[in-house]
């Protein structure tokens, strides 16, 4: 399929005024400006002159299918508040497929999402990243070859939540406390490994050398025996070899080893963290939660990919830009408690001018499908202090950045030959607030239309055409 004659914004920094994308097998074959050249015969073509083509949005901060709707407490999947530290427990194991809000947000051109457990727990467990293709369970939707990412949070939600229980943490003293003991097991788990993963190479190493001399000596005596019966060796000798190897039979070297450490998934997880294969995504508001966690990571020796919410970013964001944390944030809510109370419009801006990774994420079922227009409110904050915020590099908040947060920057979040074909159709500027999505490709398929009607998702979007005919009124007994 060919889209020509479209404004590119690419979500690498590019803005193209008129240009093509090629796209072939569910893959970005090629973009570029102007007309396309060598195109297949047989080429669908998609004449979007006056339309604009992105990427594919990404939203790094979701609870959508953990926490479905309808918003009744039987669908209240995303926090394990049962424990502090509940690192193995995993969003993919209760994510709803049903949950009107996926295919709504498709609607609003979101192609990937990241589905987090929630806040009320320090370490509350592992995230994952999905693909929003309609099907019927969770495990299809993921994003493969996706890490997992890993939910902490500090500041008040788990002091909260543990404190009214009288029990720890209630305090930012004990959030750090409990943050740090864990991480200190799972070192300690992983110490224990690498000694039974030493002892075991040595092992399998000498059991390789008893084997060769087994083999070795199980020939001789195969031989010796051969030669016996043909009548080669003297009878003598014979019955000498047999006694003896009848008091000292062949054992074969015996292949039992050592039990491995007992499993932990919550420590597990952890060690999965430190060793850099899961990213850790953490919820933080105030810029002095933000710069403990980032000691604590050093402590630890893991590398916090995300801040989450981060109101308070731009107060650190030199700091932050340095050591390549990515900011998620949002355009301009805050004042809702206490550590979000010092948040500004101009966040995104100045993370952004400071060479920092800012990003829009929504946390909301209803403001993901808006992620174009929270991204044109931090734009316009940063112009409106004076930072020259241009286009391409909004749409990077909502592209090519959650792309690296989520480690899927190879795949998605920009508009560049060999990546997955998520791509977005605007009616206009996706910058404007009369902007939709017109339509959405996931892996080069048609996945929303607005022009066509089609069967929904959910069943809790299921109506029938038609509304159904008012109740016959009953008639009082006589």
């Amino acid at each position: 399929m060919l889209i020509k004659d479209a404004r590119l914004l690419t979500g690498d920094g590019r803005d193209i005024p008129r240009g093509y994308v090629l796209m072939r097998d569910g893959a970005i074959v090629a973009t570029g400006a102007g007309d396309a050249v060598d195109v297949p015969e047989g080429t669908t073509v998609v004449d979007a002159r006056g339309k604009v083509v992105t990427p594919g949005l990404i939203d790094t901060h979701s609870h959508m299918g953990v926490y479905a709707s309808p918003g009744v407490r039987a669908h209240a999947d995303g926090n394990e508040m049962t424990d502090p530290i509940t690192a193995g427990v995993r969003a993919i194991d209760a994510v709803w497929v049903q949950d009107p809000s996926l295919e709504r947000a498709l609607a609003g051109g979101v192609t990937t999402i990241q589905v987090l457990p929630g806040s009320g727990n320090l370490i509350g467990g592992r995230a994952v990243t999905l693909k929003l293709r309609r099907r019927t369970d969770a495990g299809s939707m993921r994003f493969v070859g996706a890490p997992d990412g890993l939910k902490m949070a500090c500041g008040e939600n788990p002091k909260r939540v543990y404190g009214e229980r009288k029990r720890m943490p209630m305090s930012r003293m004990g959030n750090l406390e409990v943050q740090r003991q864990a991480f200190r097991d799972a070192k300690r788990l992983m110490a224990e490994w690498a000694e039974w993963r030493a002892k075991e190479r040595e092992r399998l190493e000498k059991l390789a050398i008893e084997r060769r001399k087994f083999a070795a000596e199980e020939a001789d005596r195969k031989a010796k025996t051969d030669r016996c019966d043909a009548g080669r060796i003297a009878p003598r000798t014979c019955r000498k070899w047999k006694a003896k190897w009848a008091a000292e039979p062949l054992v074969p070297p015996s292949d039992i080893g050592s039990l491995p450490p007992k499993a932990d998934l919550d420590l597990e997880t952890l060690a999965g963290a430190l060793e850099g294969h899961i990213l850790v995504h953490i919820h933080c508001y105030r810029a002095d939660d933000m710069s403990r966690m980032i000691a604590l990571a050093d402590e630890m020796g893991f590398r916090v990919r995300s801040f989450h919410h981060a109101l308070e970013a731009y107060k650190i964001r030199q700091s932050l830009a340095l050591r390549q944390i990515s900011v998620s944030t949002w355009a301009d809510w805050w004042g809702f408690k206490m550590e979000a109370y010092d948040g500004i419009q101009e966040n995104l801006a100045l993370v952004s001018q400071s060479g920092g990774r800012a990003i829009v994420h929504s946390d909301s079922a209803e403001g993901v499908r808006r992620l174009n227009q929270e991204a044109a409110k931090g734009m316009w904050a940063g112009r409106h202090a004076g930072i020259d915020i241009t286009s391409a590099e909004a749409m990077r908040w909502i592209t090519l950045n959650p792309a690296w947060a989520l480690g899927v920057e190879d795949r998605v979040g920009s508009l560049m030959a060999g990546k997955d074909a998520d791509i977005v159709v605007w009616d206009r500027d996706p910058f404007s607030v009369y902007a939709s999505a017109e339509r959405v490709y996931v892996d080069g398929r048609l996945s929303f239309d607005r022009s066509a009607k089609a069967a929904p998702w959910s069943d809790f979007e299921a109506a029938p055409d038609e509304p159904p005919p008012p109740p016959t009124p009953k008639k009082e007994a006589l």
